[in-house]
């Protein structure tokens, strides 16, 4: 596992997985531009040299495929990974003298993962006296933007009544050298944060660190699970952190740059527009200032960034990512799901497509309303569900079962609650209704008063035979079998 960003820059580079670009660039528009045709394109991840003459180099699209994500989290698959995070969050009351002594193993490990402090650290090689953003090449990503925006940054703050560290990755809008607005979203922990304190909340915002620690910063975790803890126990060694300068916080110790200040909620400035994951712009609304207090960095710091879009985008792999990884958590509570895919259309929260084994009647519709009760997946907009023999993966697959099998009247359900908050079809803000379809075969119970036709399928025996004897043919290429 890459210990930092350099280190992953150079794995990147040795993979073929990089290229450095070295003529000038500009950071207002350009450069997206750049990076979008690249990543759509299933390019490689790009390190710009000389971002509009600033002094620092500009990383961007370093998570933009399903190669990249996998290095970045250690080279495991990412269902392989979901399968140790399940291993170790499974900590249900032991039973017995073995279960027991299993779950204390469980408890030392993720204890073993606790970030170490240490006294100083490469973050803070370069101190400014008077924190400067104007140093930084922060990107206006598109033409409608209110300016420009820092998008990939791990904000730390802590919770005010508890003290408990919490890591988060929202986007900040710079205003001036030292001014910025912080987009707390109303479901995020920052802005409950915020919420619970007499006004003002100590922050401090890590750009450039290590592939795993900035993938925690966006990962959904348990409330209780430390983002670092995490990050730790995907690179395999506890995150080194370092106490900031100017506030009671402490931060990766090879991050590349950290600012340091405060979220004030009584000053709320008119943050956007912003082109969002939705393909859309957010519009302009309230958020709070971000006032800092202090700024460092490492010696030739680079500057770590992403652009969000149409997708395909960047982004759409860290939230593959988090699909895969958390899956096995899903169905720990929902034992019954067997698959699920957010399709990139569906830009994370608005469609999910999921798969059942199915035991009874109703029970697609049980499913959906298990998904509109968990965590961020409450957010879903739409949800499909499909019969365990379904690959999910397959949107096609997917939509030939949906047309088919749905009747409107019988199998779709509307209901209302929180959607997401960038959600812009929504009537009101952050609520509105949802819909799920059943696209299960119907059983006796299910308002069925037909018999349901049997899927065509071809027997086992003709299409191993058909392999078996495929070059005899003479056909070329050899064509996808039918699924079972």
């Amino acid at each position: 596992m890459s210990q930092d960003l350099r280190d992953w820059v150079r794995t990147l580079e040795k993979a073929g997985e990089l290229v450095r670009v070295g003529a000038r660039v500009d950071p207002h528009l350009e450069i997206t531009e750049i990076a979008d045709r690249v990543t759509k394109a299933g390019g490689p991840a790009l390190l710009f040299s000389d971002p509009g003459g600033k002094a620092h180099p500009l990383l961007i699209n370093q998570f933009g495929s399903e190669r990249r994500i996998g290095m970045a989290l250690g080279g495991e698959s990412l269902d392989a990974i979901g399968a140790r995070v399940q291993d170790l969050l499974d900590l249900q009351p032991p039973q017995g003298v073995v279960a027991k002594v299993r779950a204390l193993g469980k408890l030392r490990e993720l204890a073993s993962f606790r970030p170490r402090m240490v006294r100083e650290g490469p973050c803070q090689e370069v101190w400014l006296d008077e924190p400067d953003l104007d140093r930084l090449p922060i990107l206006t990503c598109w033409p409608g933007d209110g300016g420009p925006f820092i998008t990939l940054p791990l904000v730390f703050s802590k919770d005010p009544r508890t003290g408990v560290r919490n890591c988060g990755m929202y986007r900040i809008q710079k205003l001036d050298r030292r001014t910025a607005i912080m987009h707390w979203q109303i479901h995020k922990d920052g802005a409950a944060h915020l919420r619970d304190s007499e006004g003002r909340v100590p922050v401090a915002v890590a750009l450039g660190t290590d592939p795993a620690s900035t993938y925690s910063a966006s990962a959904p975790l348990p409330p209780h699970l430390d983002e670092m803890i995490f990050a730790g126990f995907l690179r395999g060694r506890s995150v080194e952190m370092v106490r900031c300068r100017t506030v009671d916080l402490e931060v990766p110790a090879s991050a590349e740059i950290v600012l340091e200040g405060y979220v004030d909620a009584t000053d709320l400035r008119p943050e956007g527009p912003f082109g969002d994951h939705t393909g859309f712009y957010t519009p302009v609304d309230d958020y709070p200032a971000f006032h800092l207090t202090g700024m460092s960095m490492r010696k030739d710091a680079i500057y770590a960034t992403t652009v969000v879009g149409k997708p395909p985008m960047e982004d759409f792999w860290l939230g593959k990512a988090t699909e895969r990884i958390f899956l096995p958590i899903i169905r720990m509570t929902v034992p019954d799901l067997v698959d699920m895919n957010l399709p990139l259309e569906g830009v994370f929260h608005n469609c999910a497509l999921v798969s059942v084994r199915k035991r009874y009647p109703g029970h697609a519709k049980k499913l959906m309303n298990a998904i509109w009760g968990l965590g961020l997946l409450s957010l879903t907009r739409c949800v499909v569900v499909v019969d365990a023999d379904v690959d999910v993966q397959d949107v096609s697959e997917v939509a030939f079962h949906a047309f088919s099998n749905v009747d409107v009247g019988r199998d779709m359900l509307v209901t209302e609650g929180p959607v997401d908050a960038l959600d812009h079809a929504a009537p009101y803000f952050a609520y509105g209704s949802k819909v799920g379809f059943d696209a299960t075969r119907k059983w006796p119970g299910e308002g069925v008063v037909r018999p349901w036709p049997d899927e065509l399928r071809m027997s086992d025996e003709v299409r191993e035979r058909v392999d078996r004897r495929w070059r005899e043919y003479g056909l070329r290429p050899k064509g996808r079998s039918p699924r079972r």
